[in-house]
């Protein structure tokens, strides 16, 4: 798990610590934009990069120009609907693909 100088601990040394869960939303349309006269070729059992997905926000750090990023893991599906994820752990995605989820 990746440390960031902003994540928040819970717990002790004697019984161990955990870094503090943040629930958020993902949204996969700002992170995986694309082009819009980019030409399409479907593959139905690709992943589904569009939408919504819930995330914990375990880190953050800020860039030099003054943007946050976001240190979460979160889950992709795929388009053909079936149940498996792939999931995705200390990710970096810009704060202006993360919302609060409450």
């Amino acid at each position: 798990m990746i440390n960031s100088p902003f994540t928040r601990w819970e717990g002790d040394d004697i019984h161990g610590r955990r870094p503090v869960l943040t629930s958020a939303w993902v949204n996969l349309d700002i992170l995986f934009s694309r082009p819009a006269d980019a030409p399409r070729h479907v593959i139905v059992t690709g992943l589904d990069l569009t939408g919504v997905v819930p995330g914990r926000l375990h880190g953050r750090f800020p860039s030099v120009e003054g943007d946050w990023y976001g240190i979460v893991n979160y889950e992709i599906g795929y388009a053909d609907g079936r149940r498996d994820k792939l999931s995705l752990v200390d990710q970096f995605v810009p704060f202006t693909a993360l919302r609060e989820r409450r």
